[in-house]
């Protein structure tokens, strides 16, 4: 007879097991997410990474204002996201809503030509996805090629449209069992059409 397998001594469950506390090279606990300007950011990415991954912020504006915040703030270029505290996450969310004051050019601005204000702004996040809602609805109201082309869902930028962005049906493409099923319905209807002029002659 086969001896039973002897019962290993169970460990603690996932659930159960102890939570280890991320912490910085320093030794300074982490905190795991940390909210700016409307997005979860991870604690253990670094500053200058994390701001570009806003909405509204990318590679180049994110660089120029994570140096702002860095000499601001009087931090490092190592400074996790986890570190930082309340009052330094609300500094840094001003900095971001303004950058012209930090000295940011206007032709990095995103709003440098909006028509509502005429100066040139930066918008971030919900702000940004509104204003762009916005700007797409006024197109569609003053009726122009852009609006026209947005309100039908095709290309607005004089993108080619033969080959790609087809919705519904494709149009020229026909497959093996379609093609034979349309031949054999034309060679019935032939049949059909022989036999009616048989019958009249």
């Amino acid at each position: 007879m086969a001896k039973k397998a002897e019962k290993k001594p169970k460990g603690k469950r996932p659930q159960e097991q102890e939570m280890r506390v991320p912490t910085s090279v320093d030794g300074k606990e982490l905190r795991g997410i940390v909210r700016i300007a409307g997005r979860d950011l991870k604690g253990h990415w670094k500053l200058t990474r994390a701001l570009q991954t806003i909405k509204g912020l990318g590679p180049s504006i994110g660089k120029v204002l994570s140096k702002a915040v860095i000499t601001q703030l009087s931090l490092t270029n190592k400074t996790l996201v986890g570190e930082l505290s309340e009052k330094q996450v609300e500094q840094i969310e001003q900095i971001i809503s303004n950058p012209s004051k930090c000295g940011v050019a206007d032709f990095m601005l995103n709003r440098q030509r909006d028509y509502v204000g005429g100066k040139p702004h930066h918008l971030i996040s919900t702000d940004l996805a509104y204003a762009i809602k916005q700007d797409i609805d006024h197109e569609k109201d003053s009726q122009t090629w852009k609006g026209y082309r947005h309100s039908y869902g095709q290309p607005v930028r004089g993108q080619r449209t033969r080959t790609t962005g087809r919705k519904g049906m494709s149009v020229g493409v026909m497959k093996k069992a379609a093609k034979a099923g349309a031949a054999a319905a034309s060679a019935a209807t032939g049949a059909d059409k022989g036999k009616e002029k048989a019958e009249k002659k």
